[in-house]
């Protein structure tokens, strides 16, 4: 598996950064953020978003928070995803 770093929180204070990386083999974001606090992830597992889909997070999924000031470093990887690369 080999992974390409393409951003972590500009304001990282040296400890446990929301990260990102994109996998090369299958172009996946891999994303390293914050657990999401009790009340959102209730939210989110007990609400039906899509018609038909079961609730809940399944024990193997976690929900993250990555901050809204990554919101480029994000778009950087989907365009490294999809070859789109600007570096």
């Amino acid at each position: 598996m080999t992974l390409r770093f393409v951003g972590m929180d500009p304001n990282t204070g040296g400890e446990g950064s929301p990260t990102v990386w994109v996998e090369e083999g299958s172009a996946d974001l891999i994303l390293q953020g914050e657990e999401a606090e009790a009340l959102l992830k209730e939210l989110i597992g007990s609400t039906q978003w899509v018609p038909g889909h079961a609730t809940g997070i399944p024990a193997h999924e976690r929900v993250i928070r990555i901050p809204a000031r990554m919101v480029p470093i994000l778009r950087e990887a989907c365009d490294v995803a999809e070859g789109n690369d600007v570096r």
